[in-house]
């Protein structure tokens, strides 16, 4: 089940949108987006422990988690949770946090968006997944989505790195 690595991103106005290619079934691939004990091995940055503090995977539910790197730094991230469309679609509400779930600052960017609605579809491809991920911020000052668009790249960068821990993810459940 080797990678192919393929996947593009573009901007589409203010939407941020990222698309890959997952050398899985478009059901195993939701089931390691909306499941605890999947999204626990492979949500986040490569090299970052994920804990996960909440998980309440329905409409309305939380995904409340702390990301930390080897060095000590720490991050915390909120989902709330739109839409949930098995196995075809999920729409989140994405925030940083703070450990409790209440609103927090990008640890980089303090002009980042506090929401972004997130939009993942899973598109079967025989037995193959494409994966796109659409991010628009809501509720945004100007300021706020001009840091968002100048952030498209490194956008581009954290979601690759994601997905690649997802691919290893997804090859451990073969063996």
């Amino acid at each position: 089940m080797a990678n192919s690595k393929e996947q593009s991103s573009t901007v589409e106005g203010k939407t941020f949108v990222y698309t890959r290619v997952v050398n899985a079934p478009r059901e195993l691939v939701f089931q390691c987006t909306s499941e605890r004990k999947h999204l626990e091995h492979w949500w986040g940055p490569k090299g970052f422990d994920l804990t996960i503090k909440e998980f309440d995977f329905k409409v309305g539910g939380t995904f409340l988690y702390r990301m930390a790197a080897p060095n000590g730094f720490e991050m915390w991230g909120k989902w709330v949770i739109r839409e949930i469309s098995p196995p075809d679609r999920i729409v989140i509400v994405s925030s940083f946090s703070d450990p409790e779930g209440g609103a927090g600052k990008h640890p980089m960017a303090p002009d980042w968006p506090q929401d972004t609605l997130c939009t993942y579809t899973f598109e079967a491809q025989g037995d193959k997944t494409k994966l796109t991920l659409e991010a628009v911020p809501i509720n945004a000052s100007d300021l706020e989505r001009k840091t968002f668009e100048d952030g498209f790249e490194s956008m581009n960068g954290g979601y690759a790195a994601t997905l690649d821990k997802l691919d290893e993810y997804l090859l451990s459940l073969k063996k």
